[in-house]
């Protein structure tokens, strides 16, 4: 498979009430066809975040939206656009950070977190020197991730509760 230019090409999840960013990388294929963040339907990112905030799992976009901003949380991604193979991140080459200043200038942003050490890695390299704001590692919700279960992907994911 060939390194394919990919642009990413959704808002931001975000309101002024917004205490909570959290990045991944950039979108996957499945999320780039469906137009919205975690598309796949095996990842995990919605199920573990309504658990965390004690709803329901949302199931339409506009669900997913609702519980996000209800529980004064930002999803976006580090990167605005880079070259890829399918939905590996490793094989990112040439990256293009997103300008994470659209939210923190808008939302009083208390925590970061990242899904996945390689959203971590972009972060700390593209937007850590603008941002000043550490961001925390939390594991990747993707399919791709089968080696951890889905407990200790809720341990790990609980450590948002106490910013929302």
């Amino acid at each position: 498979m060939e390194l394919e230019q990919v642009v990413h090409d959704f808002d931001p999840i975000f309101n002024k009430e917004s205490r909570v960013l959290m990045l991944g990388t950039m979108p996957s294929p499945k999320s780039r066809e469906t137009g919205f963040y975690y598309g796949h339907p095996r990842n995990r990112f919605w199920k573990v975040l309504a658990d965390v905030c004690k709803e329901e799992q949302p199931l339409t976009r506009e669900d997913k939206i609702a519980l996000a901003l209800r529980n004064h949380i930002a999803v976006w991604d580090v990167l605005a656009g880079c070259e890829i193979r399918g939905a590996d991140d490793s094989s990112i080459r040439n990256p293009v950070a997103n300008d994470m200043s659209r939210i923190l200038d808008a939302a009083d942003i208390k925590a970061i977190f990242t899904t996945g050490t390689k959203a971590a890695q972009l972060y700390k390299r593209y937007c850590y020197p603008k941002t000043g704001i550490e961001a925390a590692v939390l594991p990747s919700t993707s399919p791709a991730n089968c080696r951890i279960s889905y407990e200790e992907l809720y341990r790990a994911y609980e450590k948002i509760a106490g910013f929302i």
